[in-house]
């Protein structure tokens, strides 16, 4: 089933700018009403610098106030509104309409596949945490505390630099064709999260995660297919951090 809703402006239009006539198809399912996800079409006019949270605000705000999703800080900081747009796990916060498409065009809208839709483009949440707690995420040092601050070289900080990036926004994992047919698999974020902490020289706690890499839920279920990468809007080179955490399971030590 396909509904679709009257044209309306997404934003402020600035003097000059030329407007976009834009169709955004959302994938909606509400489980207390909808036996499966339909396809709604909302007729938007959108200038070409409007983020698509943007266009997706604007159609909450104005059109559909029952329309789902997560969305906080809208500076690609706190990961809340990963999506699927046009076919691609994307924030859309970050993601401009001109990039996605051109007047009388369309935007598609879906929710990240891997975990249960709660409603619209909302997703649970829980399976993808629960993997990242399993490493351990935070800082592991039994040592006697010294009398300034651990200090790090330059080149031990930039072993850890990319990790350090990641915002947990899920849109790695949730592009790996391993998760989706294999939720027990840690997931690209979770390895990516481990790697922050092996490669911290400051950390005592480098063998157990190690060891939970190693485990059949770990890295090696990783097939290198770059779809983490690819979808990482931080630009983290994600294959390369979990190739890096396979060699230093390999041997032992980071």
């Amino acid at each position: 089933m396909t509904q679709t809703h009257a044209q309306a402006s997404s934003a402020p239009v600035s003097a000059g700018v030329p407007m976009l006539q834009l169709k955004v198809k959302v994938l909606r399912f509400d489980p207390e009403k909808d036996k499966k996800a339909y396809w709604t079409t909302y007729d938007v006019e959108a200038q070409p610098g409007d983020r698509v949270l943007d266009v997706i605000n604007h159609i909450k705000w104005y059109l559909e106030p029952s329309l789902t999703f997560r969305r906080s800080c809208m500076h690609g900081i706190c990961g809340s509104d990963a999506m699927l747009i046009n076919g691609r796990n994307r924030l859309a916060c970050k993601t401009l309409v001109r990039d996605v498409a051109k007047s009388g065009g369309t935007i598609t809208v879906e929710p990240i596949r891997g975990l249960k839709v709660e409603k619209d483009l909302l997703v649970d949440m829980e399976p993808f945490f629960d993997s990242y707690k399993a490493i351990m995420p935070y800082f592991i040092n039994e040592s006697p505390a010294p009398a300034a601050e651990r200090i790090q070289s330059e080149e031990e900080a930039e072993r850890m630099a990319h990790s350090s990036n990641c915002i947990l926004c899920a849109c790695c994992t949730t592009s790996c064709p391993i998760f989706w047919v294999n939720g027990s698999y840690l997931g690209p974020a979770a390895i990516v999260q481990a790697h922050r902490f092996i490669f911290d020289s400051r950390d005592e706690a480098t063998q157990q995660r190690l060891g939970i890499m190693n485990q059949n839920t770990g890295v090696w279920r990783c097939r290198t297919a770059y779809n983490c990468t690819e979808a990482c809007p931080r630009d983290i080179p994600i294959t390369q951090l979990i190739e890096e955490v396979k060699r230093a399971v390999m041997y032992g030590q980071a």
